[in-house]
């Protein structure tokens, strides 16, 4: 009898110890924590994307919602019940003991419907010069930012693709970009901001230092852009038509822009075309170049996505072995941030009380 109960004692004694143990669950929450929100913030921000692109390309209003806050509370609790009992040694003794435990998981996730001012500024405010400037510092292709993020510069135009403004590329345009990217490569483009009166330019130059081939690159850029060879430093500036020789007008174009143009390109099923649904873009290609992106629909579930969504009894993804989709759409992301957004608002933010 003492046997036992000395058993039941160390038992209750274990018990109560390893629930004890238990109560500090905050450190091991980190890690899994933080990685399971990073890759769920991420795959639901591909599929918002994708799905607003989708929905553009069938003239349907994008409607984004930013995780502003993601809360999650944990709680463990416990309790030990111990009994024991005996009665004569003819009839036998008996013991008892027992626990019970309770876990609770409580995320609680706070959604910001980007609207009103907010929207505009987000989604309607043309990319700043200065930060497209800084893109081409920081070594991305020239020729694929200015297929993106450019409308027109010094009056010749891009492609784009919209149902009210769609127009094909100026012949020119491809001849200025792969002249840019060529120098671009050698070393040869250079850019600084200096003082100009009380405001600050950003200029762009040639170096000094070039070859034959470059040469001739840069000779095609300053005639294309009907810039007087004789300046070695060339200010860039917002707007379509340069005021003079020395200077290049950049149109940039706002976050709206890009996701239409890039909505163009989205393979939609025949059948919608033909009901009206949507419409068809037949000059997609005509400037020769290779698409920016690649969507592709289908009625069944892809096997290998990057990010897939359903609209409208359909599939739309674009392809994981697809290298140069996967490049643009993973772009088209970061760019959201060279926008204006309004109110300086860090998000999203993480508390997870874990008492």
């Amino acid at each position: 009898m003492l046997k036992y109960l000395r058993l039941n004692v160390e038992l209750a004694m274990f018990a109560v110890i390893l629930l004890a143990g238990c109560t500090g669950i905050g450190p091991g929450t980190v890690e899994r924590d933080r990685f399971n929100y990073v890759n769920a913030l991420s795959s639901s921000w591909k599929k918002q994307i994708l799905l607003n692109l989708v929905k553009m390309r069938y003239v349907d209003a994008p409607i984004f919602l930013d995780v502003s806050s993601v809360i999650s509370q944990y709680a463990l609790e416990g309790t030990i019940d111990l009994g024991v009992s005996w009665n004569d040694p003819i009839l036998g003794d008996s013991q008892m003991v027992g626990g019970s435990g309770k876990y609770t998981d409580r995320p609680t996730i706070t959604y910001s419907p980007l609207t009103g001012d907010k929207f505009s500024r987000s989604l309607m405010t043309p990319i700043p010069i200065s930060g497209f400037l800084l893109l081409i510092e920081s070594g991305y292709p020239v020729d694929f930012l200015f297929r993106i993020c450019v409308q027109t510069i010094n009056g010749i135009d891009n492609r784009f693709a919209g149902k009210e403004m769609g127009k094909s590329a100026d012949p020119r345009f491809r001849r200025l970009i792969e002249a840019m990217r060529r120098i671009q490569n050698s070393g040869g483009l250079g850019m600084r901001i200096k003082p100009l009166g009380d405001k600050k330019a950003i200029v762009i130059f040639f170096r000094s230092k070039i070859g034959d081939e470059m040469v001739k690159d840069i000779n095609t850029v300053q005639q294309i852009l009907g810039l007087n060879p004789d300046i070695k430093e060339i200010r860039v500036v917002h707007g379509a038509f340069a005021a003079d020789d020395q200077e290049i007008a950049m149109l940039t174009r706002s976050m709206l822009q890009i996701m239409i143009d890039l909505a163009s390109y989205i393979d939609v099923p025949a059948k919608d075309i033909e009901e009206g649904r949507v419409i068809p873009v037949p000059d997609k290609n005509a400037s020769d170049m290779p698409p920016l992106i690649r969507i592709h629909s289908g009625a069944s579930h892809p096997e290998d996505a990057l990010v897939s969504i359903r609209y409208r009894d359909n599939w739309f993804w674009i392809d994981d072995r697809d290298f140069e989709s996967k490049r643009m759409f993973s772009f088209l992301m970061m760019l959201f941030s060279l926008t204006e957004t309004g109110e300086k608002s860090g998000a999203p933010i993480v508390t997870v009380p874990t008492n």
